[in-house]
């Protein structure tokens, strides 16, 4: 059975475009980082069964250079009626450091953000697709705001999860 010149020609041509396109790689990658903010209710700097999920906080995403600091990326972000958020990040980050803080709290009472630098308030986040993470898909730790004064009902709380309020408020 005889090919024509015109469907072998067709056939070298997609095959010389199909190889340019593998030689050029990969697309630049998308990840997706999702994650929660709530309201520290009882300054636990955890969640707690009476912690509250945030609708409308900020949240940054900044990625720095390893050696100087220097911020290379930056997106801003805000949680939706379930306190969630999600970050459409561009690229790869594999040699800066991701993290996720705490912009703005959109309650007065619950809007306050630990200082202290052991218990600074940031989610770190890998985001290369050299790291065995085949999912696009990075998830977040929870970030919180505290409330100005715990609940009364924090007492219990802590006491049911073996831990005395004294040292926390």
């Amino acid at each position: 059975m005889a090919k024509s010149p015109s469907v072998i020609l067709f056939l070298a041509s997609a095959l010389c475009v199909l190889s340019l396109a593998v030689a050029h790689g990969n697309p630049i990658p998308r990840f997706y980082v999702e994650g929660k903010v709530y309201c520290d209710t009882c300054r636990a700097q955890f969640v707690t069964r009476i912690s509250d999920y945030m609708a409308g906080a900020k949240v940054r995403l900044e990625c720095r250079d390893r050696e100087g600091g220097t911020v290379k990326y930056s997106v801003d972000g805000q949680t939706d009626k379930l306190g969630t958020y999600v970050l459409t990040i561009d690229g790869e980050h594999e040699e800066e450091v991701c993290d996720i803080t705490l912009v703005e709290s959109s309650d007065n009472e619950c809007s306050e953000i630990n200082q202290d630098a052991f218990l600074r308030k940031s989610a770190r986040i890998s985001l290369t697709t050299n790291n065995g993470i085949t999912s696009p898909v990075r998830l977040a730790n929870p970030l919180g705001f505290m409330r100005k004064t715990p609940l009364p009902e924090c007492t219990e709380v802590l006491r049911e999860l073996g831990i005395t309020p004294e040292g926390l408020f």
